[in-house]
């Protein structure tokens, strides 16, 4: 697939799956054989159930979530997303009970893609800046 396609493959992923909710069509975007490459809460993300847990898990505690995508940039069969997300924390994240408060975090993703399918992931975002927005770790000063 060109590097178009892919980055149109990208914004449906965040539109259907982060912002929608809509399981179903993970299948469509992830390869069975997926690599997520960072530490996750949930532990290693591997294959389309990996995603579809770390989903759940977010839209779980964020219902409303709403991500934007800030900036794409690809070359060859590597697309880097830079995106926001904003939501009310309406469940339970990682043992922290809901509170009610809004939070909004920025993060990159890396992602590799072959055949039309994301076939390995890397996420960095400001863990720490939603946990503070939460409660659940003090702000400095």
């Amino acid at each position: 697939m060109s590097i178009e396609e892919n980055k149109t493959m990208d914004r449906r992923f965040y539109e259907e799956v982060w912002n929608g909710g809509n399981l179903a069509v993970v299948d469509e975007f992830v390869a069975a054989n997926y690599v997520d490459h960072d530490p996750q809460p949930t532990g290693a993300l591997e294959g389309v159930e990996g995603i579809k847990q770390s989903v759940t898990m977010y839209r779980t505690a964020f219902p409303d979530a709403h991500f934007t995508i800030e900036d794409q940039i690809a070359e060859g069969d590597l697309l880097v997303t830079r995106w926001r997300a904003r939501g009310t924390h309406q469940g339970p994240l990682m043992g922290i009970p809901p509170t009610g408060k809004p939070a909004m975090v920025t993060g990159i993703s890396i992602t590799r893609w072959a055949s039309g399918k994301v076939v390995e992931g890397w996420t960095n975002f400001d863990a720490l800046g939603l946990l503070q927005q939460l409660g659940a770790v003090p702000s400095m000063g």
